[in-house]
């Protein structure tokens, strides 16, 4: 009976960690005003994730939370203004695409299809990378192209996560709104994690 009244109150306690950090990565989304808080919060989600995951539970969630989104102010805006120039540029080539309509643009949709597959996979990795490693955001890139393309396995668990993840948010809006963005990054975060683990363990070997 104490077994089941321990299981049932770690499990209670840990749904609500991930509403409370899901509703600190709103908040402070919306404190940076959404344009300059999105990516300083999601980082700062991520750190915090990350801490939970290498055991470290017992951590101030918010002070936590706080000194990493005034730390990753900027630098983690830099990585974000990055990511709009590519997908701006991705969505103008999409809508000149689907204006021109010549043979031309018919041939060099499939490469730029995959060039934008390549992109949302990349950017799977961006935010574990980022908190888990001390690099520049050049290097941050370069390292989670890298990590895309060496782990398929890992980009399909990804994807089949976040896509399922969606289907049941969109049902249950409710679950969304306290869960979405913190379940989404603990899928990721864990996922990444065990890259991280196992490019560490070639490391050691070699």
């Amino acid at each position: 009976m104490n077994n089941a009244a321990n299981r049932a109150y770690a499990a209670t306690e840990w749904i609500t960690r991930f509403a409370y950090i899901n509703l600190l990565w709103i908040g402070f989304t919306l404190l940076g005003l959404v344009v300059f808080g999105f990516f300083p919060a999601t980082i700062s989600m991520f750190a915090v994730i990350r801490k939970w995951l290498m055991g470290e539970t017992d951590i101030p969630v918010f002070r936590t939370f706080w000194e990493y989104y005034k730390a990753e102010f900027f630098r983690s805006n830099g990585l974000g203004l990055i990511l709009v120039i590519v997908g701006g540029l991705i969505f103008l080539d999409l809508f000149f695409m689907r204006n021109a309509g010549s043979s031309f643009m018919s041939i060099i949709q499939i490469p730029l299809y995959i060039f934008m597959f390549a992109v949302v996979l990349t950017i799977l990795y961006l935010f574990p990378v980022y908190v888990h490693y001390e690099l520049k955001l050049t290097q941050i890139i370069k390292n989670s192209f890298l990590m895309m393309l060496i782990n398929p396995i890992e980009n399909i668990v990804m994807i089949a996560g976040i896509v399922s993840m969606y289907f049941v948010f969109r049902f249950l809006p409710g679950l969304g709104f306290f869960f979405g963005g913190s379940l989404t990054a603990a899928l990721m975060m864990a996922t990444c994690f065990l890259v991280f683990k196992k490019m560490d363990k070639k490391k050691q070997i070699t």
